[in-house]
């Protein structure tokens, strides 16, 4: 494989795109990272970290509430290592997994491979208030809910990553953030953490949830990995853009060499199920482009995006979740990083049209 460098053309267009949606008063500010695997990082900035903190600029070291970047950068590798320790099947019921439960527990039968690929067909609604106070665990009484489609058809559900959250403590002995923080340690991503995070300049605020009062800073946005304490398996980290961007070349590097991350990485490029044209799901990834390239969001304004083939990832951070009536916005940001980092990964004979029905999919995804 020969890395694809990004050219000084896509990084204008990129950095042109990141300061027009600051502008349009979509996030305070923000910080695009792309690499290839071999060749200096590239990282772009606009705007502020927020109006509370003056005029400080957002750099590749602001921390970010990732949201659901959490699935793809703590659970997911998380499972493949359990996988590879023989403590998980892709296709057993995720109840092997988790401590025991008596009597019938639909959406406990759900495999791990239908929890990675959104597909088990439980309930789509997060809502854990609805359990508070519940004398039964939470792993049992999410598996003993009826499911609410059919098994195989795609549906984004962080239901199954909460699930998987709870089975890797159970099989390793340790907790989600405890594990996780050794997995990050080994890669060098010294920054990321579960949260809660201390509140400092450093730190990116999110949502003001009711006026007058504070904004959501230093905590998890998400509501129902605050409920869980911040530590889950679908939202709950804080991460940088530096340390992102870290994980991306780990990946591809492990993807080169077939070390098992990449090996992990490789099958989870596989499509699983169609969420729309132009768009499939493997095994957490939203694959494009033919399957060379994979992607994630996160609903506060974060995004992950990495070509295997080509060698090269881009990074977005940004707390779009600050004006949450604008988030949504973010998407021509999102748009042209899909278009950017998949241009070398199909012929070009077929990429226009090809790409264009991606990126019109892309604007309305809600995969978060």
């Amino acid at each position: 494989m020969t890395p694809v460098p990004f050219t000084s053309e896509d990084t204008a267009r990129l950095a042109e795109t990141l300061t027009e949606v600051v502008a349009d008063g979509v996030t305070p500010g923000g910080v695009v990272v792309c690499g290839s695997l071999g060749a200096d990082r590239q990282v772009l900035t606009a705007g502020t970290v927020a109006p509370e903190h003056g005029d400080l600029t957002p750099t590749e070291h602001t921390m970010y509430d990732v949201a659901s970047l959490t699935k793809v950068i703590a659970t997911w590798p998380l499972v493949g290592q359990a996988l590879d320790a023989g403590l998980l099947e892709l296709d057993a019921p995720v109840r092997d997994f988790l401590p025991p439960i008596n009597g019938e527990a639909p959406s406990g039968e759900a495999t791990v491979r239908q929890l990675l690929a959104h597909t088990a067909g439980l309930r789509v609604a997060t809502r854990l208030d609805h359990y508070r106070g519940a004398d039964a665990p939470l792993h049992e009484l999410l598996c003993r809910e009826p499911l609410e489609d059919t098994p195989g058809r795609h549906r984004y559900i962080s239901r199954g990553y909460i699930l998987l959250g709870l089975a890797l403590p159970y099989l390793r002995g340790s907790s989600l953030d405890h594990l996780a923080d050794r997995l990050w340690r080994e890669l060098g991503m010294n920054s990321t953490v579960f949260s809660p995070v201390t509140r400092s300049h450093r730190v990116a605020p999110t949502e003001q949830r009711i006026p007058g009062a504070p904004r959501v800073w230093g905590v998890v946005h998400d509501d129902s990995a605050a409920i869980l304490g911040g530590v889950a398996g679908h939202a709950g980290v804080f991460s940088t853009p530096a340390d992102l961007a870290t994980y991306a070349e780990h990946l591809l590097a492990a993807y080169a060499s077939g070390a098992p991350l990449g090996e992990w990485l490789r099958a989870s490029l596989v499509r699983q199920a169609a969420i729309k044209p132009g768009l499939d799901r493997g095994l957490a990834w939203i694959l494009a482009a033919g399957g060379r390239t994979a992607f994630h969001h996160g609903f506060t304004g974060t995004s992950l995006f990495l070509a295997p083939e080509d060698g090269r990832y881009l990074v977005i951070c940004t707390n779009a979740a600050y004006h949450p009536t604008a988030r949504a916005r973010i998407a021509p940001l999102r748009s042209l990083a899909l278009k950017t980092i998949s241009a070398t990964s199909v012929d070009d004979t077929s990429r226009s049209p090809q790409l264009t029905r991606t990126m019109l999919c892309d604007r309305s995804l809600s995969e978060e």
